[in-house]
């Protein structure tokens, strides 16, 4: 029997490090993945269908929030974005811990259909840090550069609703910090009582009578 997964949601401002976090963190650490959410927006270069994104038209992804089957979706930078339910559910009751990387609107959405998730935010040292990150990207346009700019600002005010703050100065360090967090939430009890029933009960029994 495994003990159920636990639901992360990551949040942070463009340009803060977070895609590189998480990356960092499913490749170091076992039984945790990232949900592969749903958009409209266009493919990346490098990105793959189905692996960095499911990507669908506009019609496509109306279609699934009629049919309710959004865990969230928020409209972000001109396109929608979306979890699916089924996803979701079916890694956490596999017991495997779900990582969603979402912004703000979608943490709400997430807390009030699944209260027992737990938010972490990650910030960037300085201003000066995340524009000279936004502008290393290289792919937008000066304009899209300063409008995520002033969404950061927007976007960072709203830290107070996750449980867990990481500032990602040092890289090494904020990952160390995030898989601190995953495996802290692990050795909680009623997580451990599922994974080590028969020791719990070896070691309550005694092995028998005995003084």
């Amino acid at each position: 029997m495994h003990a159920h997964g636990c639901l992360y949601i990551v949040a942070a401002p463009s340009g803060a490090g977070k895609t590189s976090l998480v990356r960092a963190l499913i490749e170091s650490t076992p039984g945790v993945e990232v949900s592969v959410s749903h958009t409209t927006r266009a493919p990346r270069p490098g990105e793959v269908d189905g692996v960095h994104y499911h990507f669908v038209d506009v019609a496509r992804f109306e279609a699934l929030i009629a049919a309710g089957r959004f865990l969230e979706h928020a409209r972000v930078f001109d396109h929608y974005y979306g979890t699916t339910r089924e996803a979701v559910a079916a890694r956490l009751a596999a017991g495997c811990d779900v990582i969603l990387e979402i912004d703000w609107q979608g943490a709400r959405q997430v807390r009030a259909a699944l209260p027992g998730s737990e938010g972490v935010f990650i910030l960037p040292p300085s201003v000066e840090a995340l524009r000279t990150r936004l502008t290393g990207r290289g792919q937008d346009a000066p304009a899209l550069v300063e409008r995520r700019m002033r969404d950061a600002v927007a976007e960072m005010s709203h830290h107070a609703e996750f449980d867990y703050l990481v500032i990602n100065d040092d890289f090494a360090t904020a990952l160390g910090e995030l898989r601190a967090i995953l495996i802290a939430h692990r050795q909680r009890h009623a997580a451990q009582r599922v994974r080590h029933a028969a020791l719990l009960e070896a070691l309550l029994s005694g092995g028998g009578a005995g003084g």
